[in-house]
């Protein structure tokens, strides 16, 4: 954050109970750095991730630690963000209100029996790190530092690092779970969705690159709210369509020296993930990539492939799907052959 005089004046009000430090850097904004320098400070027994623009009722991290933390449960616990509506529209003008006014509303919030204001506990939750946005979300830092869960900095820009980083999180074997007694106020702010959006596609792609499978390519295809609620129906069809303890795979390598992507590819559980499964030629070096996806969301720029092959079997997914696998193919590719266009050329 930068320099702020009255930030520093806030600060000097509570030394006499809180050790703050605060993190300066001159360089150019990148939340996923600016989280891992403080986070790297941290020496409390609970970590607490808590954007700016949320604004917390006066007992939160005492109600936060009693409820969930104090016999040491090892646990990610998101708190829900009220009047937030997952950056769906623009804001071009923002109604400030004073303080005051979101003290009352959070008084009004602490005297209720239950608070369920966040559209998260409206549906089941079915991809337990689809819903850790880091607005507001807490972790034990034994967790954090025992398994390096820092934020991996690749990621640039507006979205998915919070994802990327729950991914990681639930490799640990760690619940996240959602506080339905945890919560603060979401405080209204200038927002550009395509700014938002333009970061956001770059980071998703980087999250399939890093972690492809059915759950990833389904967030970077349809946000990872739709994600949720579609993972369920997805590997139904996937395992419908694949068959049972198959999965598809698309294949990127040489061909005669030309870069050739195979979508479709059909690999049975456990099998070698090579070329040979599709059928294509492939040049002996450099080997050819693997990726355990059906291609709704492919990881690669735009016309970056020379040659796109879409193999039949995955033609047999659903209109919802199967456009998507098309359009990917479309921009990846220069040129598309097979169930998508031209029959392809027998040695490709």
């Amino acid at each position: 954050m930068e320099y702020s005089p009255e930030y520093v004046a806030l600060c000097q009000e509570f030394t006499d109970r809180l050790t703050v430090v605060s993190v300066l850097s001159g360089d150019e904004w990148q939340i996923t750095r600016a989280r891992n320098m403080a986070m790297r400070q941290a020496s409390g027994q609970v970590m607490v991730q808590l954007d700016a623009d949320m604004a917390l009722p006066p007992r939160f991290l005492e109600n936060l630690y009693r409820k969930h933390f104090a016999y040491g449960q090892n646990v990610c616990v998101i708190g829900q963000m009220i009047g937030y509506d997952n950056n769906n529209s623009d804001v071009d003008d923002v109604d400030v209100r004073p303080f005051g006014h979101y003290r009352e509303k959070l008084a009004e919030l602490d005297a209720a029996d239950e608070v369920r204001m966040d559209m998260r506990l409206q549906v089941d939750h079915v991809v337990p790190w689809a819903f850790a946005w880091t607005a507001l979300i807490a972790l034990p830092t034994a967790l954090v530092v025992e398994n390096d869960l820092y934020f991996d900095e690749d990621f640039r820009g507006y979205g998915v690092e919070d994802l990327e980083w729950a991914h990681r999180i639930c490799a640990t074997g760690t619940p996240i779970v959602m506080g339905r007694d945890v919560y603060g106020i979401h405080l209204p702010h200038k927002r550009s969705v395509a700014g938002n959006r333009a970061t956001e596609r770059l980071n998703y792609r980087r999250f399939v690159r890093k972690w492809p499978g059915p759950d990833a390519e389904l967030a970077a295809a349809f946000g990872d709210f739709e994600a949720n609620g579609l993972a369920l129906d997805f590997r139904r069809e996937l395992s419908a369509v694949a068959g049972d303890g198959r999965g598809f795979a698309v294949i990127r390598g040489q061909v005669n020296g030309e870069s050739v992507l195979v979508i479709g590819a059909v690999l049975d559980s456990g099998q070698p993930l090579d070329g040979a499964v599709c059928g294509v030629r492939f040049d002996a070096r450099p080997d050819p990539e693997v990726l355990p996806v059906a291609g709704l969301a492919l990881p690669f720029a735009d016309q970056s492939i020379d040659v796109c092959r879409v193999l039949p079997a995955v033609t047999r997914l659903s209109d919802r799907y199967l456009k998507l696998v098309l359009a990917e193919a479309d921009r990846v590719a220069r040129t598309v052959t097979g169930a998508a266009g031209p029959e392809p050329d027998p040695a490709v």
